[in-house]
């Protein structure tokens, strides 16, 4: 049983991409299908992308943002279960989100106090 939460974020890299074909966008869909159906007791919440609006909240104010001036782009995010860190590895190893170039994701241990 697996038994810790990992957040998992997508980030990817800045600028344009091109807008994949109906066709490849079917293909991808399979990829994905897959991979969750694989994955299912692994994946507690599929997440989301992540709009580019927000705010950034301190003690001493909240200003809009999110501002973020780095060559990558936070775009997503999901929660996993593993028994640890190497198999939510072997998790998100196996999902098509690697494939992308520019994207890579950033694992975390969610812990509880």
């Amino acid at each position: 049983m697996s038994n810790k939460k990992f957040m998992c974020i997508l980030r990817s890299a800045s600028g344009g991409c091109e807008k994949p074909s109906p066709a490849d966008m079917e293909k991808m869909y399979a990829k994905y299908q897959a991979w969750q159906d694989k994955f299912a007791d692994n994946i507690l919440d599929m997440g989301g992308a992540l709009s580019g609006e927000g705010a950034v909240v301190s003690s001493e104010n909240v200003k809009d943002g999110p501002f973020i001036e780095l060559k990558e782009i936070i775009g997503g995010y999901m929660l996993l279960a593993a028994s640890d860190l190497q198999e939510a590895i072997s998790v998100i190893q196996a999902s098509p989100m690697v494939e992308n170039a520019g994207t890579s994701l950033e694992l975390r241990e969610i812990t509880t106090p």
